[in-house]
């Protein structure tokens, strides 16, 4: 295993951390809309009073979630992979293929993905977009995290990348 130069190093260790950071209070996200749809639910059914809010609110609550947990996935090697031929490879041949399929496929897509959702939220700003629904919620913020996600996936896939062409494993978490 080649050794990293030391920029690199701390490079690859702040984009992990980052995505680490953000994945781990982004999951507490999912627990505050399971609240609200569960408040929701009693209130629906127990008391026969529906709130107007709440259906808007946790669809907003998800969206973030799904799209900021992105890069978190890609450090934890989460994401749907096909591998059935790269596995009958060996290391050094399954590392370049998976690193040419980064090249080929992912940054590309996430180049895409970044500078588009950008463009996006920009729009979404600029016109003040809301919601449809009976409580008129702001839509930019929620495209607003889908660029800065599309950013932080960039940035773990660099990570990702450089692993596999400096074979490099996982870097230490408490170093």
């Amino acid at each position: 295993m080649c050794e990293l130069p030391g920029r690199a190093q701390i490079l690859l260790k702040f984009i992990d951390q980052m995505n680490e950071f953000v994945g781990r209070i982004v999951s507490v996200v999912a627990v505050i809309f399971a609240a609200i749809i569960i408040y929701d639910v009693f209130m629906r059914y127990a008391l026969n009073d529906p709130t107007r809010w709440a259906f808007d609110v946790t669809k907003q609550l998800y969206g973030f979630y799904f799209v900021m947990l992105g890069g978190y996935a890609l450090r934890h090697q989460a994401h749907v992979r096909v591998d059935l031929i790269t596995e009958t490879l060996a290391p050094t041949l399954r590392r370049w293929v998976e690193a040419a399929g980064y090249v080929i496929f992912f940054f590309p897509f996430a180049w895409v993905f970044t500078t588009r959702s950008y463009e996006f939220a920009m729009r979404s700003y600029a016109q003040g977009e809301t919601t449809y629904g009976s409580v008129q919620l702001p839509v930019y913020p929620l495209k607003m995290a889908m660029a800065l996600a599309a950013g932080l996936l960039l940035l773990q896939g660099v990570a990702e990348f450089l692993k596999l062409v400096l074979n490099r494993q996982e870097l230490p978490r408490d170093a």
